[in-house]
């Protein structure tokens, strides 16, 4: 269902892709927008168990997508060195493929916007999380990409 890499002498391994992800700290979810055409947007994400945490407003063009097609795409650029002199950049990604789903029960809704929270603002306490998580509460949503596939790729010249 999914292709082969190309160039698989530069592909990762499942763990190699698994900590692109842990440390990457924005990626790229793509969608099938309005009218056919393909809808990228730039998100935070959270990747836990073979799944990718998201959250956004209860409503929007990525919501709409979702809603016509589960399927999606996320991208994560690890690295991006540009080496001028050899015409190319040394680079490190992360593509995953699955379906997207919004979370719907509380408890599950929760858990999912904690981890998110814990990623982003490690130092902060229990009850500092939880005070913004319930401010925001009512106009959270939060969705779930479930990995169905995944493949990374590097530079060759990283591979050393």
């Amino acid at each position: 269902m999914f292709r082969e890499m190309r160039r698989n002498r530069q592909a990762l391994g499942q763990k190699e892709c698994e900590a692109v992800l842990e440390r990457g700290s924005f990626g790229v979810l793509a969608v099938a927008g309005d009218d056919g055409y393909p809808y990228a947007v730039p998100l935070s994400y959270v990747y836990q168990k073979e799944k990718l945490y998201f959250h956004c407003a209860k409503s929007g063009h990525k919501l709409d997508a979702l809603a016509r097609n589960p399927k999606a795409s996320f991208c994560v650029v690890d690295q991006d060195e540009v080496v001028p002199e050899k015409y190319t950049t040394y680079f490190r990604s992360v593509i995953v493929f699955g379906k997207v789903r919004i979370l719907e029960e509380e408890k599950e809704k929760w858990e999912a916007a904690e981890c998110l929270a814990l990623k982003y603002c490690p130092e902060e306490g229990e009850e500092g999380r939880n005070t913004e998580i319930r401010n925001f509460w009512e106009s959270l949503c939060m969705l779930e990409l479930s990995v169905e596939h995944m493949s990374g790729k590097e530079a060759k010249e990283l591979k050393q």
